[in-house]
């Protein structure tokens, strides 16, 4: 498995943006499918953005034209951009990394919006 360390959650107001950051402790960062995940107050967990090595991102119709995913191979970083955000964005943000079926979590992050 791999350690991933994520960042940039916070409290911010509705229309406001945010952008989540995961750092990658692994040499092939560019070989895994990197996710989006998050879990809101009493729902299960969801995913939000999708990105395989090369392949073509997916989103969660929740947040299409909202969300931006994207990775920076060179660094060992994925990146979710958060724009445009409502309340019922609340929610813990994780961090996943898939290869072959093994998959490994960030810790998560917090992302909190008022109305």
């Amino acid at each position: 498995q791999v350690r991933l360390v994520e960042s940039g959650g916070g409290l911010v107001q509705a229309g406001g943006s945010l952008r989540l950051s995961c750092v990658a402790a692994s040499n092939i960062f560019n070989g895994y499918t990197l996710g989006w995940y998050r879990t809101a107050p009493g729902k299960q967990r969801e995913l939000v953005a999708l990105m395989p090595p090369g392949g073509i991102t997916n989103y969660a119709d929740s947040v299409k034209g909202r969300f931006t995913i994207s990775r920076d191979n060179a660094k060992k970083t994925g990146y979710l951009q958060l724009n445009n955000l409502k309340p019922e964005d609340t929610a813990v943000y994780y961090c996943n990394v898939n290869l072959g079926g093994i998959a490994s979590w960030g810790q998560g992050t917090q992302v909190t919006v008022s109305s």
